[in-house]
């Protein structure tokens, strides 16, 4: 019987007896373990019995409840079992650091800005683009907390943070959009990460605590895509890409296709015989010589 199947068959781990060795041996490393377990067993499963806990105090004590509580959350659905793993931890506690980092070094430019809907009647296309990723977001977390999806909750506030972090404010609308956003994110994270939200919510100028406002809801206008961007083929080929309004017609679409420099360098001298549009999905020109 093969190694593998024995210790399944046994409900033993690997792990149990490997770990111990190296660590007596004075040759403990994570990577072996990962890589010797992958091979011919599996990771020794957290319990009580095998003394392989962690202790949480500690844990807390060495990173702060707000990355375990982000952590565990975000390990996996909440149905499963997960592997605690200290690199998942310090995963958690970057993130956090990295918003805290970026919340300071904007602090000065957002602390005395108020916005209203109205503010973003007229945004410039960037700020528009940001500004709906937020509302975006906002939905799917929405979705995704009542399904108790907490960790495609917290996927989709690290991905807007990096989004956030990229945009570079210009004009006073700007850094409406900014603040707007930067304060939904901590709107999102506060039943995750109560602590440094709370903190940063006091360090942006509210008097209250943050729990007493109310939460916000997507913008249906922010939402409103009016444009989209869509690709061009040439006989079934990817070739290039075209900005279209949204819902437009094959005529528009053909019109655009045709008109943009780099396809109508490869279509010089063709005949479009016949042009295949879903429409706001993609375009398809089918071409032949003469």
């Amino acid at each position: 019987m093969r190694i593998m199947e024995f210790l399944k068959e046994n409900k033993l781990s690997l792990g149990d007896n490997f770990r111990l060795l190296l660590e007596r041996l004075d040759m403990y490393d994570e990577g072996l373990i990962k890589s010797v377990e992958s091979k011919i067993g599996e990771p020794a499963k957290m319990s009580k019995s095998k003394a392989n806990t962690v202790d949480p105090e500690f844990a807390v004590q060495s990173f702060g409840a707000d990355t375990i509580r982000l952590y565990i959350l975000f390990a996996g659905p909440v149905e499963k079992d997960f592997e605690w793993t200290d690199e998942g931890v310090q995963g958690a506690y970057r993130f956090l650091k990295r918003l805290w980092n970026y919340f300071h070094e904007r602090l000065e430019d957002i602390k005395g800005v108020t916005y209203s809907k109205e503010d973003f009647a007229n945004l410039n296309e960037k700020a528009k683009q940001i500004r709906r990723k937020v509302h975006q977001t906002l939905k799917k977390y929405l979705q995704d907390m009542e399904e108790l999806s907490f960790n495609t909750a917290i996927a989709s506030i690290m991905e807007l943070v990096n989004t956030i972090q990229e945009f570079k404010p210009e004009k006073e609308e700007d850094y409406k959009v900014l603040k707007e956003g930067l304060e939904i994110v901590l709107f999102m994270l506060y039943p995750i990460t109560p602590h440094i939200c709370e903190e940063l919510w006091n360090r942006m100028g509210h008097e209250r605590l943050l729990i007493h406002y109310p939460f916000p809801e997507p913008d249906q206008e922010a939402l409103k895509v009016e444009e989209v961007e869509i690709p061009v083929q040439i006989n079934g080929k990817l070739r290039g890409h075209i900005r279209l309004p949204v819902g437009a017609e094959e005529q528009v679409a053909k019109s655009v296709a045709i008109a943009n420099e780099k396809i109508r360098k490869l279509i010089e001298g063709k005949r479009i015989v016949k042009v295949v549009y879903v429409k706001d999905k993609l375009i398809n020109l089918v071409v032949s010589d003469g």
